[in-house]
């Protein structure tokens, strides 16, 4: 690839990025989405439950850095939000892998761990992951608000109570509008429940 190829392709690439998140905020039904989900974790942090997430790949890395953005800070200093990712203990990924399937990785930490009121946010690029599934169906067994985030199709789509639809089927363009909604999910909540003043 020559200089002017290589430059060429990053161009493209952070163009079609923009491109994709621009169309995210012109559509009023996604914007109403994304304010929908931070609403219903406003509504769950404020009575005592707390945020997962969980997810694959990239998206697993998106899970635990929405978390650590409500557990330290985001834009600023105030005390921390209840909130876990699924996909950081090595040895309970690997334990509940080997016992019971990949599939249920996700599904037997909720389980564990959530109660009813709680909102768990599965991050699927294909909305088809079998364990974000599984986990969106024990959320419903559980009383666990389910949000999918997602690109443009698969079964998550009519799998969970609110779902947030990338309109895309590109894996790289969906985990990096996926990060920006996560940052404005992010922006909400922490300004509802420690507002600044002046």
């Amino acid at each position: 690839m020559t200089m002017d190829a290589r430059t060429t392709y990053i161009r493209d690439t952070l163009l079609g990025s923009a491109a994709l998140k621009q169309r995210v905020a012109e559509d009023g039904n996604l914007l109403a989405a994304i304010e929908a989900v931070a609403a219903v974790c406003i509504e769950a942090l404020q009575r005592g439950n707390r945020i997962i997430l969980a997810g694959n790949g990239g998206s697993a890395a998106d899970a635990q850095h929405i978390a650590a953005e409500f557990v330290s800070r985001f834009m600023y200093d105030r005390p921390g939000l209840p909130a876990m990712a699924l996909t950081t203990d090595t040895s309970m990924l690997t334990a509940i892998g080997n016992d019971y399937g990949f599939e249920k990785l996700f599904a037997r930490q909720l389980e564990a761990n959530a109660r009813a009121g709680d909102v768990f946010i599965g991050i699927s690029t294909s909305g088809n992951s079998p364990n974000v599934l599984l986990a969106l169906s024990k959320c419903k067994e559980m009383g666990v608000i389910s949000v999918g985030l997602a690109g443009q199709g698969g079964k998550i789509q009519e799998a969970c109570d609110h779902v947030i639809a990338v309109p895309s089927s590109e894996t790289p363009r969906i985990q990096e509008t996926h990060i920006t909604i996560g940052h404005a999910i992010c922006g909400l909540i922490e300004s509802a429940i420690f507002p600044r003043h002046g």
